[in-house]
């Protein structure tokens, strides 16, 4: 009855043991959130894989893209408790929900930016966020506590309502999704405009800034926009060049292999899309004799 009852013991504590390591292999890993200085009172979000930015001043801070609900709160309560400052405004970059969730956070303290176009999308198509309070088509300028960011629309790129915004004193543009630093583009170009996408980054390229802050990844500066476009080109004439051949879509997958790049962020994953992107709207915009 001893060893009996010794085997029961043993068998329990395994089971406890077993169950626990279950527990904590379903458990979801927590988010990777911090908040790092850029330069001056320009700081950045960091939310996993996502980023925003948000300038502090004496009256108040401006800040950018809120990600989501839980890590809007998040920083709501890290801005509150490191500067002791309200958030004033929030400008959208766009209206694509994995950047703009949870704006109705700051509802109670800030007026929402965007462009005219992201109003009617997010309105339209239900995004979990707060509606714009206040909207532009081509520029504006922002002030508070005397600090200035100039938010500009550069034209239709990743969205039809993509914008940049610059923090002149800091010589920093936050730019997402259209312009990243040292990867492909994203996926096969969902909701993009190809050939307006060029013309974005020359925009980009000419304004005055040291530093790019993009949605994803590391910080850049204005010659990995130029990079970037440059890899879109050279995308964009491989794929021209078959077809105009009339070479099928696998084919061309097959071939354009772009190994300059092999280095750059999504180049495993993505670069399949970016063909296949490239070449659905190459078909209907240069059609092969």
């Amino acid at each position: 009855m001893t060893e009996l009852r010794r085997a029961l013991g043993t068998i329990a504590a395994a089971l406890v043991i077993l169950t626990t390591v279950a527990a904590d292999a379903q458990a979801p890993t927590p988010p990777k959130r911090e908040i790092t200085q850029i330069r001056g009172d320009l700081y950045r979000f960091q939310n996993d894989f996502h980023f925003s930015v948000f300038l502090v001043t004496p009256a108040g801070v401006i800040a950018t893209d809120p990600i989501n609900a839980d890590a809007a709160k998040w920083l709501k309560e890290e801005v509150t408790r490191r500067f002791n400052q309200p958030i004033r405004y929030v400008i959208y970059s766009h209206d694509h929900a994995d950047h703009i969730g949870g704006g109705e956070v700051f509802a109670d303290s800030a007026t929402i930016v965007a462009h005219a176009n992201a109003k009617g999308h997010i309105i339209a198509e239900g995004r979990p966020t707060a509606v714009p309070h206040v909207t532009f088509a081509d520029r504006m300028t922002i002030t508070l506590g005397g600090k200035e960011v100039e938010i500009a629309h550069l034209g239709r790129n990743h969205s039809d309502n993509s914008i940049v915004m610059r923090f002149p004193a800091e010589r920093v543009v936050f730019a997402v999704d259209f312009a990243p630093v040292k990867s492909l583009a994203w996926r096969d170009f969902p909701n993009g405009f190809i050939e307006e996408l060029f013309v974005s980054l020359e925009r980009l390229e000419a304004m005055d800034y040291d530093i790019l802050a993009p949605g994803h990844g590391a910080l850049g500066t204005k010659a990995d926009v130029a990079d970037h476009r440059k890899y879109l080109t050279e995308l964009r004439s491989e794929v021209l060049s078959r077809v105009r051949k009339g070479m099928p879509l696998e084919q061309v997958k097959a071939e354009v292999t772009m190994p300059a790049y092999a280095e750059w962020g999504g180049y495993k994953d993505w670069l399949g899309l970016n063909v296949e992107g490239m070449y659905r709207h190459l078909s209907n915009y240069r059609r092969g004799n």
